[in-house]
This record gives C-alpha cells, structure tokens and sequence, in this order.
C-alpha cells in the first residue's frame, strides 16, 4: 500500500462480507477513494449459506431459500448486480400447523400467530375452547411492566396463554431462529410486539389498528411475499463475486489472529501470511470473534451464545408417488406431537421453477433447541425418519428418486435474553479499544438475508466514516 492508501479487510465471505465488499468497492470506484478492498474467505467458496443443489431439472436450496419482498435491500443489491429479471415471487397458497396428526389451516389475519382477526381465531380447530378463552385474557390484562428485556416465551404466555404459544406461535417462531422461545430475547427478535403491548395494553387491539386490513378477493391470482431468484441463490452469491474487483478475493484463508500496531492492525492468517489493515469489518459469527479476541473483556458475552444445529431434507418423487395430495404450500409442525420435522414445504408448489414437469419436490427441516441429535444421523436414518412423519399427513406410495441432506452445524445463532446488552458491551468496548473494527452478519442484529445485507451497508458506511472518507 502507498502512504495515502488506506487497506479495509473484510473477514467472511457470506452474504454480509459480500455486501460489505461491493458496496466499498463501488463507493471507491465511483469517488475515486484512495482505499483498497479485500475479502478474506476460510473456504474455498462465497457465499455462506447460500448453496444450490442442481440436477435434472431440480433447483434445490441447500440453505435459506427466499427472502421478504417488503425488505428491499435484497432486491436492490439483485438489481445493482444484475440480478433482477432472475428475481421470483412465491405461489400464494394455503399454510398449515401440524398439531397431533392433523394439519390445521393457518388462521386468517394472524401476523406470527398473533390475530388481526377475531373470527377465524374463533372458528379454528388449533385450540379447546378453554385455549381460546384464555387467550381472551388480552383484552382485559393491564400491560406489563416496563423491563429491559424478556423472554418470548414469557411475553407471548402472559398475553395469550400456553395453548396458542405452543400450538401456533412457537412453531411459527421456531421456523425462523430454530430456537427456543423460553430463551430467547423479546427486544432482539420482535421489540415492535412489546412497543404495542405498551400502546395499546391489548397486543391483539394493537395489532388489529396497526395493521392494514387485507384486500377483498379480486379473482386474480395474488404473488407471495417473499422473493428468490428463477436459478437459485446461489447464483446470486456468484453475480456479487463476479463485480468485485480482480485479485481482491483471498480464498482458503482464515484470520487466526489480529493484533494492533501502530498505523492500523496486523491479521495473521494460516499458512503464516498476514495481512495489514487500517479497518477491519468482521463479517463471521460471534463463536469465531471470540476465538479471535479471546482475551477482551466486552467479547465473553459471545462465549456461551449457543447455536443450533439444523438440517434440511429435500425428496424429489415422481408426482403419481403421492397419492395423497394437500392443497396448500406447507406446514409448521407443533412441539405437542411426537415428530422430528420441524417443518415441511411442498416446494413444487411454493416455487414451481424449482421442480421438472410430473415431479414432486418436498423440503423438510429437522433440528432445534433442544432436539438436535437428529441432525447426526445418517443419511438413510435421516430419510427413514422424515418419511415416517411425512406418512401421518400424506400417502407416498413410494421411494425418493432424489435425496439431498444439507446439515447445518451451530448454524442458527441464538439471540438469547439479553443479546443487546452484550451487542452494546461489544460494540462500545470495540469504540475505545479495537477502534476500526466493525461487526457485521446473523449472529448481531438479523438472521434474515436483507438483514446482513443491511447489515453489510451500514458497516461501509462506518468504515469510510472511520478513515474520513465518506
């Protein structure tokens, strides 16, 4: 580097290091910074999660599959590198809840569980009516107390009762963090919930004024809400890694150490190469941060976050091997059952350029808190299991032509109560003493692919801010 050039490194080549480096790249570029931009991945690969399994016409994701349309960074990133025309909303289709071997039709107006519409919560056959009585209760409890942080579970309980936690709202929330709602945090996954508890005292009076009320049925066929792209995600990691600039990639290398000097910071990497910067944007999970920076204080935070541990299933059959058919896109299991999928999507039909022409695609999930053993089995103890819970709800009169089992080990970090103390201790102890470092990526402040997107953007903005070159 040449005495005015400042050098930022960016340790993680996910969708969050990703993002991070096309956008500093664009920013130099576009107003000639003097900085130079380097991504350094452990694997051989970008992209994290983010893997597509192709063959025979099957588009399978090994990872996350979609994101939220509503939350644009994705889409706009998609356009930047372009992506766009490959962009594909879901098939709108009927959801369900696995509860003691009967699928129950997802309640109309329910946001996460929590109704927006009084009659279908009172017409479902989710709960007794004792679960449903109870759940009345919010219209009459006085808010809570104002605390800095609570468990889900505690805050939905208290609202609505055991029953629909544990029938509808568990098993919604499940299939995001893969956690448990007992443990984790209220104000670092949905702090919006507690805001309109405070408001309104009611959560589902604040729910219903706050949300826009659904359109009438038009006939016309309506899109989903979330989006993926026609040939998988990805290709989408592949579009950002062909815009960067040449030579600025370093595959293969993982940051063992970083240390301070006296002009920025020194990162060894292995194979006993190192590499200096002037800031660092740390775009890894918080377990490797901690390896890292073992011995600052404001990091043991991140010592005992846990993680989960999940996998995905996915089984391609010929369409006359389920004789059985549920008109629907998929279903969320219940914890009050004795099952092993997690969750199941009928992807021929949530994403119909995923599946040749007479096939049939499902994707199961398996593992979370607390249940994770599954996730080691073998592969054929993984099938023989899925296809035994798949046989409560479906008849497949026949073997998978296509199997593919992606694991996913301490995958899933755990925003557990009190995450945003920790992130605060992190961050303000980072300020006065690892100044130029940032944090960025799923285990700080979103799991959601816009998210670390998100998240990616703003670390930009800090370091040019940092350098004073924004």
């Amino acid at each position: 580097m040449s005495d005015n050039k400042k050098r930022a490194v960016i340790i993680g080549g996910g969708i969050t290091g990703l993002t991070a480096a096309y956008y500093l790249q664009k920013e130099a570029r576009e107003k000639s910074l003097p900085i130079e931009v380097v991504l350094v991945e452990a694997s051989q690969r970008l992209g994290g999660k983010m893997q597509t399994f192709k063959k025979d016409g099957y588009v399978i994701e090994r990872g996350p599959d979609s994101f939220l349309e509503r939350k644009t960074s994705a889409a706009r990133l998609a356009k930047e590198v372009g992506m766009d025309d490959k962009l594909v909303n879901n098939a709108a289709g009927k959801s369900y809840v696995l509860v003691k071997d009967r699928l129950h039709p997802m309640p109309g107006g329910a946001i996460m569980g929590i109704p927006t519409e009084l009659g279908p919560f009172i017409t479902t056959g989710l709960f007794s009516m004792g679960g449903k009585l109870r759940a009345a209760g919010d219209f009459i409890l006085p808010r809570s107390r104002p605390v800095n942080d609570q468990s889900l579970g505690t805050f939905f309980r208290r609202r609505l009762g055991d029953e629909v936690v544990e029938n509808l709202i568990e098993p919604l929330l499940s299939g995001i963090y893969s956690g448990d709602i007992d443990e984790m945090s209220l104000m670092s996954t949905f702090p919006q919930y507690y805001a309109l508890e405070q408001k309104y005292r009611s959560l589902v009076l604040g729910m219903k004024k706050t949300t826009p009320r659904r359109p009438k049925s038009t006939g016309i066929k309506k899109k989903g809400i979330f989006l993926s792209f026609k040939t998988g995600l990805r290709s989408f990691a592949d579009a950002i890694e062909a815009k960067l600039d040449p030579g600025s990639i370093k595959k293969g290398f993982r940051a063992e150490k970083i240390s301070q000097t006296n002009e920025g910071y020194k990162i060894e990497l292995n194979g006993s190469e190192a590499l200096y910067a002037d800031s660092i944007i740390m775009a890894v999970s918080h377990q490797t941060v901690y390896s890292i920076f073992p011995e600052y204080e404001f990091f043991q935070g991140f010592k005992n976050v846990p993680s989960t541990s999940v996998a995905t299933v996915a089984l391609g059959f010929p369409k006359e091997a389920v004789t059985k058919d549920i008109d629907g896109t998929g279903f969320v299991v219940s914890r009050n059952g004795d099952y092993s999928i997690t969750a199941c999507t009928w992807v021929h039909k949530k994403w119909p350029h995923s599946t040749p022409e007479g096939k049939v695609l499902l994707r199961c999930y398996v593992g979370r808190a607390g249940d994770e053993a599954v996730v080691d089995l073998s592969d054929d103890e993984i099938v023989h299991v899925v296809l035994e819970d798949l046989a409560k709800t479906m008849d497949i009169s026949m073997e998978p032509e296509l199997v593919v089992i992606s694991r996913w080990h301490n995958a899933m970090p755990q925003y557990t109560v009190g995450h945003k103390d920790r992130m605060e201790r992190a961050t303000n102890g980072m300020l006065k003493e690892l100044p130029g470092i940032f944090l960025a990526g799923c285990s700080y402040n979103g799991l959601g692919m816009p998210d670390c997107i998100d998240q990616g953007e703003d670390a930009v903005k800090k370091v040019l801010k940092y350098l004073h070159l924004s």
